[in-house]
């Protein structure tokens, strides 16, 4: 445990190497295959690679003083491919440490199963997870109590036996890009549970499992949220929301609940999806909120399927950007010149992993070799 948390810590404050002006550095992250990314001032982007199930694009974009996003594929035998994309909150080390360990989890889960992926699987490794952190949490306390406030929402992917499964934490999402029979047009079907309180259904959700609570969410300017704190009802981390002996002093006053905690009021148990692939299913975007806040499902799937696979993700960091710049009514150009930490008064950090399936891989069980293992920012700050 004592390694793992030097190992946290190190990442926490090595220094942003380079700055925004060193455009078109090549970035080599990876140290197990996959090749370099590409970066462009705050973009970090793979334009093609191919993995067990076809190929994929990947892109980041920094907003934050220090990037919260991470994500990763894991293509190989026995299980096919992961792909996850893990949305920090309230600082880096959450969506770290579910970066190094989440895999890991399925993976022993999964080799326990003789390969066989089941929902339950995920689920499990997910849980082991929170378990993890919440014991780093508490081996800390005492010298960095403020780590019980950090979360992550987690978002994955994984195609195995020609299905999709699908496991959400929080409000990242996942959409389906569809063809629609001979028409040449192509649907977005939504298939990843948000958990974010400003959906009506999350706060049904919330006011069954905490009847007694009328604040159990609490809407301040605007927007609904959890106690009145956080907009996410499911995270790893966060365990200020988890655990009572972690809601107190000396964590900030802004997360110290007035009541006592009676039962946990976040969970880390994802909602999950078995999804039989047609060969009709055409890729997948995986990304984090701030892409969906700028950008529609359908607006989303059209931008990639009008255009080559090469620079997909990329593309629809882009065309974000973009949006987010409309709404500010000031150029692209003008947002591209804005530091990290002041950009995040413009958009979040966004991560995009664009999947387009081949179904003849996928039928055949053609597994990547060697295995790939990519990650898209853990070196980025």
């Amino acid at each position: 445990m004592l390694q793992a948390l030097m190992n946290l810590l190190s990442l926490c404050w090595r220094p942003l190497e380079g700055n925004e002006n060193n455009n078109n550095n090549r970035v080599n992250n990876n140290p197990r295959g996959g090749g370099d990314f590409v970066r462009d001032g705050l973009v970090w982007s793979k334009d093609i690679g191919r993995c067990s199930s076809g190929e994929f694009s990947m892109a980041v974009v920094q907003a934050n003083q220090v990037l919260e996003d991470q994500s990763q594929i894991e293509s190989g035998p026995p299980f096919g491919t992961f792909v996850g994309v893990y949305d920090g909150h309230g600082g880096p080390e959450a969506a770290r440490y579910v970066c190094d360990h989440l895999f890991r989890h399925f993976r022993d889960v999964s080799s326990e199963g003789r390969g066989v992926v089941t929902a339950e699987s995920i689920k499990q490794a997910f849980l082991e997870t929170e378990r993890g952190f919440t014991a780093l949490v508490s081996d800390i306390w005492n010298t960095r109590p403020n780590l019980a406030t950090v979360g992550s929402c987690c978002l994955v992917g994984v195609i195995s036996q020609q299905t999709l499964f699908v496991a959400n934490l929080g409000d990242s999402r996942v959409v389906l890009g569809k063809k629609v029979g001979n028409t040449g047009g192509t649907a977005a079907i939504q298939l990843s549970t948000e958990h974010n309180a400003n959906l009506e259904e999350v706060r049904h959700e919330l006011k069954e499992l905490h009847p007694n609570d009328p604040q159990i969410v609490v809407q301040k300017h605007g927007v609904w949220r959890v106690k009145g704190i956080i907009q996410v009802s499911r995270s790893i981390g966060d365990v200020y929301m988890k655990h009572a002996q972690y809601n107190r002093e000396p964590i900030q006053a802004k997360f110290r609940l007035c009541e006592p905690m009676n039962m946990p009021i976040l969970t880390a148990t994802p909602s999950i999806l078995c999804h039989p692939l047609q060969p009709n299913d055409s890729f997948l975007i995986f990304a984090s909120d701030g892409l969906w806040e700028h950008l529609s499902n359908e607006n989303a799937v059209d931008i990639v399927q009008r255009h080559p696979h090469t620079g997909s993700a990329k593309r629809l960091v882009k065309a974000a950007l973009q949006e987010a710049a409309r709404k500010r009514e000031m150029r692209y150009s003008d947002l591209r010149r804005i530091d990290q930490r002041v950009r995040r008064h413009f958009h979040d950090d966004i991560t995009v992993v664009v999947l387009f399936l081949n179904h003849d891989l996928i039928s055949r069980g053609i597994m990547q070799e060697p295995p790939l293992s990519l990650r898209s920012a853990l070196e980025h700050r």
